[in-house]
C-alpha cells in the first residue's frame, strides 16, 4: 500500500547547503495520517523543516516544528476532545553508519546516538509524523479531567486475624 503523505528524499542528491521544507497534509493525507498516529480524527497537520548536511562528517542534521490538530478520544468520559500540538525537535542522522555500529554506540548511555539513514533515503513526513506521535499522551484526556474512583466496601472495616490465633485454630 502506497502511503498517501510521504516526502523521500535522497540524501545522494543533498549538497552542503540549508534546505528548508513546509509539508502540510490534504485532506487524503490527514486521513493516512490519522491511521499511522490511531486517532479518532486529524484535523490540520503541518511541519516547518530545515535540513544541512555535513558531507566530511556524514551527519544530516534535520530540525524545525511540527503542528498538529487532532481529535482524541478521553479515556476518562469517552467523549471526543480536541488537542493542538506544537512540537519543536532536532535530529542527526549518520548517512554512512549501520545497526551494528549504532548498537555498538547504544551501549556507552553518554553518547548522543545518530538515527540511521537507510537505503540513503529519508522520508520527511515519517519524520514529521513520529514527533507527534511522541507527544500523544498514551492515556488522553480531555483538559479537567479528572479520573475518580469509589473502592468497593472501602466502609466496612476490615478485620485482621491476629497470625497467632491462626496458629492457635491449627492446633486444635
Amino acid at each position: 500500500m502506497q502511503k498517501k503523505f510521504s516526502y523521500p528524499l535522497k540524501i545522494d542528491e543533498l549538497t552542503q547547503n540549508e534546505y528548508t521544507f513546509a509539508l502540510t497534509a490534504d485532506a487524503d493525507e490527514l486521513v493516512d495520517i490519522c491511521s499511522v498516529l490511531q486517532v479518532e480524527k486529524v484535523l490540520s497537520f503541518n511541519a516547518k523543516l530545515k535540513l544541512k548536511y555535513n558531507m566530511r562528517e556524514h551527519l544530516l542534521k534535520v530540525w524545525g516544528n511540527v503542528s498538529a490538530k487532532l481529535e482524541l478520544q478521553s479515556v476518562i468520559s469517552l467523549e471526543n476532545f480536541v488537542q493542538k500540538y506544537d512540537v519543536p525537535f532536532e535530529l542527526y542522522f549518520d548517512t554512512k553508519a549501520t545497526y551494528r555500529d549504532i548498537r555498538d554506540l547504544g551501549n556507552d548511555i553518554n553518547a548522543d546516538v545518530p538515527d540511521i539513514v537507510e537505503n540513503g533515503t529519508i522520508n520527511l513526513a515519517d519524520i514529521a509524523i513520529e514527533q507527534i506521535a511522541l507527544k500523544i499522551d498514551d492515556y488522553p484526556r480531555a483538559e479537567g479531567e479528572i479520573f475518580q474512583y469509589q473502592c468497593v466496601g472501602a466502609d466496612a472495616p476490615i478485620e485482621k486475624e491476629s497470625p497467632f490465633a491462626i496458629l492457635q485454630k491449627l492446633k486444635k
